[in-house]
């Protein structure tokens, strides 16, 4: 996670009063126009199996399966004048959809 994606989501969840269990959950599901789609949530707690990371006190969760699509992947946060979100910067995709959503290994 870059210092940007780090700051806006200790800004959501204070915004939303998440416990402090709570944590950032990344993953993937088939589909989208490339084959598979980037899915990005608040979970209360990890599940069993999942890796836990942690980025400055921010808590990120993943499943084993999506890890082996994201193992390197970095969350980023951006604003300007095309708008403000999250970006998944995955050196593992070898192509990825217009719109950036999806993404094929």
């Amino acid at each position: 996670m870059t210092a940007a994606a780090i700051e806006e989501v200790k800004r959501l969840i204070a915004e939303n009063d998440l416990p402090e269990t709570a944590g950032v959950r990344v993953g993937i599901k088939g589909g989208g126009c490339s084959g598979f789609t980037y899915t990005l949530n608040f979970d209360q707690a990890p599940a069993d199996g999942d890796e836990v990371f942690d980025f400055d006190g921010v808590r990120l969760f993943c499943d084993p399966k999506s890890l082996l699509y994201l193992s390197g992947t970095t969350l980023d946060y951006t604003s300007g004048l095309q708008g403000k979100g999250f970006q998944f910067i995955n050196p593992n995709a070898t192509g990825t959809c217009g719109c950036g959503e999806s993404f094929s290994v």
